[in-house]
């Protein structure tokens, strides 16, 4: 990434933080990064239009309409290893413009019974973005409900979806000294510019293993997954439950930051510009397992974004769309292969199957 690591911008969310900071002192990098997406006034997501060409970011769903039809058909073969319960919760977490499950509501009105039994909830706590989606829903003829917390949605059989919503979690960075681990924090320096400091606090003494492989200053990012963990075992507590969650990260645990902030689809430092860029961090799917299984859940894989697609028949669906779509195809051929790069997201993203004890393996997620 190249960019001015200096440069700052005193944006509303910006001088908002740094009054905070000047009366209660240097706040975590996890309070930093909810701050920055979800301020109630100045927030990224409360804010602005983030995904799209004429926003900061593109996700999967808006390279190509393949990738959320795949994914519909995927939770149709699910619901049917389900029994074909008569009702159940369709939803989706993180929800974006709406791309995805329009895509997916689409491809699965071939399969028999599913519309009739699904209730669709879009777990979206942003009015922005309820907006954008209810304009793109509307005309499905759909029943659809909003909720702004996967706790709210009812209980009964569940099939979720979560395209890059883990990443947008907040992160603990911890930095290794000499004497142990200490919390980075954001505080100001003499100048009143927004910097990376350690917190005044007690230090975090160790990582286990992680204490021999660290070197003084290396980085270790940790986020907390076990309020969604919990979230889904209450739905699994009495009715199949199914998830599959797909975001960019590494599995087991890796030293060095991740943190990172893009705008106008271009990188700059995660301090520069608050509020007004899209904050994330590597997902470490090692920490989800953890999570999920703590509270008896059972998971499969991760396997890569192009390894899932491969096995979804993301070749055969592209041929078949670029057959009835001539002078498509050039274009439908350009977003599949950015979807399958193995060095670009085919690779970087993974795929994460989550299920209640009592299901078999999910379809397409063995390693």
């Amino acid at each position: 990434m190249s960019y001015d690591g200096e440069a700052r911008r005193d944006t509303p969310l910006a001088l908002h933080l740094k009054e905070r900071i000047k009366r209660h002192g240097p706040i975590s990098v996890a309070a930093y990064m909810q701050a920055c997406l979800s301020h109630p006034a100045h927030g990224y997501y409360r804010t602005r239009q983030a995904i799209g060409r004429d926003g900061d970011f593109v996700t999967a769903p808006e390279i190509s309409q393949v990738f959320g039809e795949l994914i519909g058909l995927w939770c149709a073969v699910v619901w049917q290893q389900m029994g074909q319960p008569s009702a159940f919760n369709f939803v989706e977490l993180g929800p974006g413009r709406g791309t995805l499950m329009a895509d997916a509501l689409r491809a699965i009105r071939i399969v028999p019974g599913f519309h009739e039994a699904m209730r669709v909830w879009l777990v979206e706590p942003d009015p922005v973005l309820v907006s954008e989606q209810k304009a793109v829903l509307s005309k499905g003829g759909n029943a659809i409900g909003w909720v702004q917390h996967l706790a709210e949605v009812a209980m009964a059989p569940t099939v979720l979806i979560a395209n890059e919503v883990l990443d947008t979690m907040p992160v603990s960075q911890l930095v290794r000294a000499a004497m142990g681990w200490r919390e980075r924090g954001v505080g100001l320096d003499a100048a009143g510019k927004l910097v990376f400091c350690d917190l005044m606090q007690a230090p975090v003494m160790f990582l286990g293993a992680l204490d021999a492989r660290a070197s003084v200053d290396a980085v270790y990012e940790r986020r907390d997954d076990r309020a969604l963990a919990y979230a889904m075992s209450r739905l699994a507590v009495s009715a199949p439950f199914a998830a599959l969650l797909i975001d960019y990260g590494h599995v087991g645990p890796l030293m060095g930051e991740s943190l990172q902030a893009v705008r106008g689809h271009r990188y700059e430092h995660p301090l520069t510009s608050p509020g007004e860029a899209d904050v994330t961090a590597q997902v470490d799917f090692a920490q989800v397992m953890r999570a999920a299984e703590g509270w008896g859940l059972r998971v499969d894989g991760p396997i890569t974004q192009g390894e899932l697609l491969g096995r979804l028949g993301i070749v055969e669906r592209a041929s078949r769309l670029m057959a009835s779509n001539p002078a498509r195809s050039g274009g439908i051929e350009t977003g599949v292969a950015r979807l399958m790069a193995p060095g670009g997201m085919g690779g970087r993203f993974k795929a994460l199957g989550v299920r209640s004890a009592g299901m078999a393996a999910l379809p397409g997620l063995a390693r």
